[in-house]
């Protein structure tokens, strides 16, 4: 069964200062994004659903659905804050979503077959795609509980120019995640790495610890699992317009309590993304390196 890919791109990018979901890094106006889509499909993937916001839509069909017209079915997914579970409610004063566990889980309606989660912003290369993508493939859809995830070594994902959130993971000898800790600042300073705690206090990091950088393996069985702490996260955080749930909490609550398993895959790829503003003239350098290499074509959709 071919696997579907689900994209998060609804992010607001504020540390960013724009839409980097679509912002142009290639020299025929490709974003990230479209570096994953065509990985995907060369990896056999047979549909791509993204998660936007409505009030984008409008530009991200546009860039889009031109392109990937006969190559690959598309579908759009919503998430707003109002798209939570029934009977629970949020302050009026609430103006952001509920975070990437959220942004999964409103995909709900869209996907009836495994599929894989990326975000919109970070490159993770064409084996990648393969590796995870060939896990899937393997699933059925609604009575597996094994998932995956790509893993990467922290030193090979971090921003020269600010701080970065990354899920710090452990796994046991077999390679299965034991547990999944979201660190939001993970930094640079003179040569050595850190991630800073709820007390200000800076934790040093050696740089070899595994990494999530969102790219997961589900089947749809990981809804009704996501559902379930959506509905805890939100009545416990009520009060808080900030709070968010990712990925990595929700996981290591499922994982630690035994509903589902989560096989760690290694890959060689190089990772890179663009948190920072600062980060895009890498990216840029980067794709044409790989342009240069035979990797990809100058014109992706020519």
């Amino acid at each position: 069964m071919a696997p579907t890919l689900l994209i998060l791109a609804a992010g607001i990018g504020s540390r960013y200062g724009g839409m980097k979901q679509i912002d142009r890094v290639g020299p025929s106006g490709e974003a990230i994004i479209d570096y994953s889509i065509y990985d995907a499909i060369r990896a056999g993937f047979g549909k791509v659903v993204l998660i936007i916001r409505k009030n984008i839509e409008e530009e991200v069909r546009e860039f889009f659905e031109h392109k990937l017209h006969g190559r690959i079915k598309m579908d759009f997914a919503y998430q707003e804050m109002d798209m939570i579970p029934p009977g629970i409610s949020y302050p009026p004063e609430r103006n952001k979503p509920w975070g990437t566990a959220h942004a999964i889980w409103v995909a709900a309606s869209k996907i009836n077959e495994p599929f894989v989660v990326i975000n919109a912003d970070d490159f993770y290369g064409r084996n990648s795609y393969m590796v995870v993508g060939g896990c899937m493939a393997e699933k059925g859809t609604t009575d597996h509980t094994n998932f995956c995830m790509i893993g990467y070594r922290l030193k090979n994902t971090l921003s020269d120019y600010g701080t970065v959130s990354r899920g710090l993971c452990v796994a046991d000898d077999r390679s299965f995640l034991k547990s999944i800790v979201e660190r939001p600042e993970i930094g640079k300073k003179n040569g050595d790495i850190y991630f800073r705690d709820n007390n200000s206090h800076e934790i040093p990091l050696t740089g070899e610890e595994l990494v999530s950088m969102n790219i997961w393996g589900f089947t749809p069985v990981i809804f009704g699992l996501l559902e379930k702490r959506i509905l805890e996260f939100i009545r416990i955080n009520a009060g808080n317009i900030k709070a968010e749930l990712y990925i990595p909490t929700a996981m290591n609550d499922i994982v630690q309590k035994g509903e589902a398993s989560v096989r760690v895959l290694p890959v060689s790829d190089r990772w890179f993304g663009i948190t920072y503003r600062e980060d895009k003239p890498p990216a840029e350098e980067n794709i044409r390196k790989l342009i240069r290499q035979g990797v990809y074509p100058e014109n992706l959709w020519a």
